[in-house]
């Protein structure tokens, strides 16, 4: 059941959805790394800048804007996660054909939807 799950474009703002993802995904159990523009933790997950090749993630939840994915495209190729979730605001026909490509699924859906509902 335990989707690793990396959050890209994390945040240590409280009022920011990426923030209340890691909270929601750490109190539901699920293992969670971060990368964001800054350093931080958030509820024990320490975010980092630097693009780490984490191992076996399951699912990517963007938090960038389109214009802000573009340097991160080669990034979560590398990972080859299973999935990756365009979170609202976050929709880019360019990356969804790239994962298309690499035969990686991705859905436009929310993150905290999907957790409120039990569809994670």
């Amino acid at each position: 059941m335990n989707k690793k799950t990396l959050v890209l474009g994390a945040s240590i703002n409280p009022n920011r959805y990426s923030y209340i993802a890691i909270q929601k995904l750490v109190e539901n159990k699920y293992e969670v790394r971060a990368v964001g523009r800054r350093e931080g933790n958030v509820s024990g997950i320490n975010i980092f800048k630097t693009k780490k090749l984490f191992k076996n993630i399951d699912t990517v939840s963007l938090y960038l804007g389109a214009k802000n994915q573009i340097e991160y495209y080669d990034y979560i190729l590398k990972l080859k996660p299973k999935r990756v979730l365009f979170n609202p605001g976050t929709e880019n026909s360019e990356l969804e054909e790239i994962l298309s490509q690499h035969n990686i699924a991705f859905e436009r859906a929310c993150t905290l939807v999907l957790l409120s509902i039990g569809a994670y």
